[in-house]
């Protein structure tokens, strides 16, 4: 079973949404699909509870992560997708202790840049790869290409793939869906589409160099 946490320190991110996305992406994609909320606001648990099909979401807390995650595992789950909290280092290091992959959402600001640092420092003491994921970029104007450029800059690995400021992200979310349900022919179906692809690429690629 792969695992992916999604973690940012900054609230504001888009963490739960690309969570959703991602998760919905996996099993549409005929992966058995699982996720874990350990956000005491519980955004991504009250999805689900709008939703009649998978994947199914856990709310939980980061000392209950361990059962939790082997109950995923025993009940056949191809991928687990972890929902963190924003200002909460235990619950985050934890996620990625037991993740395969830490992904950070950033916005394409300063200081969502800087927090995304602040981040990576913290996931950077558990040995677990992470990679950036620009998200809520703006349609035009040069701040997501500037924000790029500041994260590799500082030595930070950048998804190729940026996730846009579309409403079909949010409304989607409203009906306990996403957006590759409600418009599957649209760009934000399209841009879930290739995080999905990457990421699950990278976890693959991971393995194989865990197996060698």
């Amino acid at each position: 079973m792969y695992v992916i946490a999604m973690i940012s320190q900054k609230g504001g991110s888009g963490k739960t949404t690309l969570a959703l996305h991602l998760a919905v992406a996996a099993q549409v994609g005929s992966l058995n699909t699982a996720i874990i909320d350990l956000d005491p606001q519980a955004s991504a648990a009250g999805w689900g509870d709008r939703r009649t099909a998978g994947p199914v979401v856990i709310s939980t807390h980061a000392k209950r992560l361990s059962p939790e995650l082997r109950r995923v595992r025993d009940a056949g789950a191809d991928l687990l997708v972890i929902d963190t909290a924003p200002h909460a280092d235990a619950s985050a290091l934890e996620a990625a202790r037991v993740a395969d992959l830490v992904v950070v959402p950033c916005r394409p600001s300063i200081l969502d840049v800087e927090t995304a640092q602040t981040t990576l420092d913290l996931v950077a003491t558990t040995g677990t790869p992470a990679i950036v994921v620009l998200n809520a970029t703006p349609a035009w104007g040069g701040d997501a290409a500037q924000a790029e450029m500041a994260l590799r800059g500082a030595g930070m690995e950048v998804m190729e793939v940026r996730m846009n400021h579309r409403l079909a992200f949010s409304r989607a979310l409203l009906s306990g869906q996403t957006a590759l349900e409600t418009d599957p022919a649209g760009k934000a179906a399209d841009e879930t589409k290739g995080l999905a692809r990457i990421l699950l690429g990278r976890l693959h690629r991971l393995q194989e160099e865990k197996a060698t």
